[in-house]
């Protein structure tokens, strides 16, 4: 038998409980996201998500994955997410055609790309003729291959053609039929490859200078900027805690980057690492 004080007491407990969940709910602001890859190169926005990040900073956060930065450009000025990953190329483009967008941060300020061909290639007059293939005109991809081409001393799409043909999948599914001769790729990706007849032809790595370029953005809309630069804020921050803990916390970042990219190749593992920790 409950004495009436006892009663009184759960049910004031009950209704404590569900006041602070609402609090709480409503202290979490809804925003949707969107990273353009799966691999390392945008592991700052699956980390945060992962490590509940978003929520320490006050953010609901729907994270989606849209393929290139020209499909993330479209959705933004859509309106379907409010801030996305994308390149700078890719979003100047859309600016100079009248876009309302704008970078808010970078966290990759260069490409590091490899331009992996087939063995036959020892030398850029072997590229001559041949098809190189990329994900899509103005995204990172096409940024890349092109400055590696004229590094080399020929002349894109006169002498080698830039071919579109899709993300990582696709380039590799071209690349074994003999469509295209070669892909940029970020570097350690050939680990992956065991056994394709490939090499590395080029590297951003290997430029005298580095190839400043700024990749990996957060980007909005001016309007959405104006609006909510408190909301915009706390993504930043996000991503800025992300980074911390990517850099301190080794075989944890490996092992978050493995579950979302679905790579679990020690060498890629390892290398990307290294990699990052110098960027």
């Amino acid at each position: 038998m409950r004495f009436p004080w006892q009663v009184s007491f759960h049910l004031g407990l009950s209704v404590f409980c569900s006041f602070v969940l609402c609090l709480d709910a409503y202290a979490q602001e809804k925003i949707r996201l969107s990273h353009s890859a799966l691999e390392s190169s945008n592991a700052v926005w699956y980390l945060a998500q992962d490590r509940g990040l978003y929520k320490k900073n006050g953010l609901d956060a729907d994270l989606l994955f849209i393929p290139s930065t020209t499909t993330s450009v479209s959705s933004l000025v859509a309106g379907d997410v409010q801030v996305a990953n994308a390149s700078g190329g890719g979003v100047a483009s859309a600016v100079v055609a009248g876009a309302d967008l704008v970078l808010v941060s970078c966290y990759l300020n260069s490409l590091p790309y490899e331009l992996v061909v087939h063995e036959s290639i020892k030398s850029a007059e072997d590229l001559k003729g041949k098809s190189i293939g990329i994900s899509r005109i103005g995204s990172a991809s096409d940024v890349v291959v092109r400055a590696l081409i004229k590094g080399m001393g020929l002349e894109p799409d006169r002498q080698v053609t830039i071919m579109q043909v899709g993300g990582p999948a696709e380039r590799a599914a071209a690349f074994r039929t003999g469509r295209i001769v070669g892909f940029p790729s970020p570097p350690g990706m050939i680990h992956l490859a065991k056994g394709m007849p490939l090499r590395i032809l080029s590297s951003t790595l290997d430029m005298q200078k580095p190839f400043e370029f700024p990749y990996i953005c957060a980007t909005t809309t001016k309007s959405y900027l104006a609006r909510r630069r408190d909301t915009v804020k706390k993504v930043i921050m996000a991503h800025i805690e992300a980074m911390q803990y990517f850099k301190t916390h080794k075989e944890e970042g490996k092992k978050i980057i493995a579950k979302y990219s679905r790579i679990n190749d020690p060498g890629y593992l390892g290398r990307l690492h290294r990699q990052r920790k110098t960027l």
